[in-house]
């Protein structure tokens, strides 16, 4: 029974549920009468909502309307629409506005409108005082009081017969403004007044002008005015005084200032004055002895606060006497000779003349007269004037200067460095140096006979670089300085100079070459190509280290030592070096020697007595340096070649040696050289 009641009362639900179906198919949203309103006029806002129903019931609406997303109202009813009605809109009711409806669970939005209400209610404009002062403020209010924020405000200044200023101001949060103008001076009656904008849809729409209100304004003191006396024209020497005056009707601390160009020459302050007191004339003096860089204009102004006024009075002063003239006997002269200086005005004598010596601590009086007599020394050297003195007025010369010159010595020429010596293809830097002499100094350089540079330098020295040196230059340098003094000029000794020629191919040869026989005597030559004396040869012997076995300096290009007993301990390896004061070691291609048992062929004593009759060494003079032109040679009875002794191929060894120049040492070499030797393994060999 219960499951039939039950299943009864779902049948009835699902058919009143069928017949109360319904769906919104619009909301809409208008204005009437239209979407741009005058302000002040009436305007409604009617939300409309369109509704399809299964049947003919009742159905409830909540209708509510939204402006820039804000609720304005809000209202409960049968019918299908609803209106906001305005009475009289304002600008404030422009914006964008929507409805939404709800009924039985359902709700839609309309779109948006956005609705206009053209116009602006007229601002009110007050001024906070209707009098007042030059160089006080008048403080002024605008207000829209029926307008919403954000506003602009535009506040206007208006003098007679002038264009208006503008003050311009954004008030986001507010509908008015406040702001102050400065009363000027020459401002008399002001005229003020002020209108209103805003911005709707990136559009301005201006609001009529506010009422006009007036302000007058009042003179604190009078414009000044500013006398000469006796005259704005006067001469040099008279005194001249300054009256500067104002008026003043009320005011606290006013100051008078006088003042030329930029420079304020004097000034008062009146703390204090009664308003209710007579006007009183306020006078500020300044006197002084004229001269002619007092003419120029002359301004007297008046302050308090913000307001000045000024008045101006050009004053002509006209020249006593023109300035003096220093005139010098000369300007440059010798130390010891005699100087006069003489001051002079063009055409006025009577004057009080006085000679000084400019100094950047104070000028030096030297003598009160119109002339100047002294010997002079370089401590002299410097600028002078004259001063001329009439009626108070003081003028001074145009500084002279005088320079005066203290001979210089004989320079002296030196290589920087120390030594006068340089290695070939090296720079040499000289300076010539005159320990005494007043500046500038033209200092010349010679090498040989030839000028090769001349400077003029305020110092005591110059510098030479020479970087073109060759074997066969001229090696004499000088050096001369001058400078002003009728002395003339000082010239240096000569300087001569060596150039150290570098070691050029080094070269070790011996007698025997190649193959010696046991404790036979050997004799090793080591010989350059080219280099200067004295030549430091060294010769080795390599082992796991190289040993040193000779060494000796000569006046010569070749050095020769002999070892008297050869033996297999000293077979293997041995080269040369050579050396000189250019620094630079040059080192022989190695030769090799090695033992054998004794022959029958010439022994090594015999060797050693031809080869000790070669001359070794000969006259040297520094710088000599030897560039090998002939040959240790003759025509027969040669020693082996080194082809013929098993020795290097001596056509691949010229590339390492160089070819030497032996002279004899004792008179008995035609003697000796009827026996003809050959050294093997050395260029000589050749």
């Amino acid at each position: 029974m219960y499951l039939a009641l039950l299943v009864f009362f779902l049948q009835c639900s699902e058919l009143y549920t069928q017949e109360r179906v319904f769906t919104f198919n619009t909301v809409e949203i208008k204005v009437q009468p239209s979407v741009k309103v005058k302000n002040g006029a009436p305007m409604s806002i009617v939300c409309r909502a369109d509704i399809s129903k299964s049947t003919n019931f009742q159905l409830k609406h909540n209708f509510t309307i939204f402006k820039d997303g804000k609720l304005v109202f809000m209202t409960v009813s049968n019918k299908g629409d609803a209106q906001y009605e305005i009475p009289m809109a304002r600008s404030s009711d422009t914006g964008e506005y929507e409805c939404t409806v709800e009924a039985g669970g359902k709700t839609k939005s309309s779109n948006s409108l956005h609705v206009w209400v053209t116009g602006m209610t007229k601002p009110i404009l007050t001024a906070e005082k209707k009098e007042v002062l030059e160089g006080e403020v008048v403080k002024l209010r605008c207000e829209l009081p029926e307008e919403v924020p954000p506003l602009y405000f535009v506040f206007r200044k208006t003098k007679m017969n002038s264009t208006p200023k503008e003050k311009f101001v954004f008030e986001p949060y507010k509908n008015f403004s406040v702001v102050e103008f400065s009363v000027e001076e020459g401002d008399n009656i002001l005229q003020f007044d002020c209108f209103g904008k805003r911005n709707v849809k990136l559009e301005f729409e201006s609001s009529e002008y506010s009422n006009k209100t007036l302000v007058t304004v009042r003179e604190p003191f009078i414009k000044p005015t500013l006398k000469a006396k006796p005259s704005s024209n006067i001469t040099e020497g008279d005194r001249i005084q300054f009256e500067c005056s104002t008026v003043v009707a009320r005011m606290h601390d006013i100051e008078i200032i006088l003042q030329k160009n930029r420079t304020i020459l004097n000034s008062t302050v009146y703390k204090y004055v009664d308003e209710y007191s007579v006007r009183d004339e306020k006078l500020l003096k300044y006197s002084a002895l004229a001269t002619l860089e007092d003419s120029g204009e002359y301004l007297c102004k008046v302050e308090q606060g913000r307001t000045s006024k000024t008045t101006k009075l050009n004053v002509v002063v006209s020249e006593l006497f023109p300035k003096p003239i220093l005139a010098a006997s000369m300007s440059k002269l010798d130390e010891n000779k005699e100087l006069t200086l003489s001051c002079s005005i063009s055409g006025f004598r009577k004057a009080n003349f006085s000679i000084l010596r400019k100094n950047s601590n104070g000028d030096i009086w030297l003598k009160n007269s119109r002339n100047l007599t002294m010997r002079v020394n370089v401590n002299d050297t410097g600028s002078y004037i004259c001063k001329a003195e009439v009626k108070g007025i003081v003028k001074e010369s145009r500084p002279v200067r005088i320079n005066v010159y203290a001979p210089v010595s004989k320079p002296t020429l030196s290589v920087v460095s120390g030594l006068p010596e340089v290695v070939l293809g090296k720079p040499l830097r000289l300076i010539c140096r005159s320990v005494m002499g007043t500046p500038p100094i033209t200092f010349t350089f010679y090498k040989g006979n030839n000028e090769v540079k001349k400077v003029v330098i305020n110092d005591t020295y110059a510098t030479f670089l020479d970087e073109n040196i060759r074997p066969n230059d001229k090696r004499g340098y000088k050096c001369d300085a001058r400078n002003n003094h009728s002395s003339g000029m000082k010239t240096s000794n000569i300087l001569n100079v060596t150039v150290i020629v570098p070691i050029r191919n080094a070269s070790l040869g011996s007698i025997p070459y190649g193959e010696v026989e046991d404790g036979s005597e050997t004799a090793f030559l080591c010989s350059v190509k080219e280099g200067s004396w004295p030549i430091h040869f060294r010769i080795f012997r390599k082992t796991d280290r190289d040993i040193l076995l000779f060494e000796k300096s000569e006046n010569a290009d070749r050095v020769m030592w002999r070892k008297e007993a050869m033996n297999r301990q000293d077979t293997g390896t041995y080269y040369c070096m050579a050396s000189n004061r250019a620094n630079v070691d040059v080192k022989s291609h190695p030769i090799t020697i090695s033992a054998k048992g004794p022959s029958m062929e010439m022994s090594g004593s015999a060797l050693a007595t031809n080869l000790t009759s070669e001359k070794l060494t000969r006259q040297h003079n520094d710088g000599d340096y030897y560039t090998g032109s002939s040959y240790i040679e003759d025509s027969e009875n040669h020693m082996k070649s080194t082809d013929e002794s098993n020795g290097p191929d001596l056509e691949s060894a010229e590339v390492e040696y160089t070819e030497v120049e032996v002279s004899t040492l004792d008179p008995h070499r035609d003697s000796v050289e009827k026996r003809h030797s050959r050294i093997q393994g050395h260029p000589d060999a050749t």
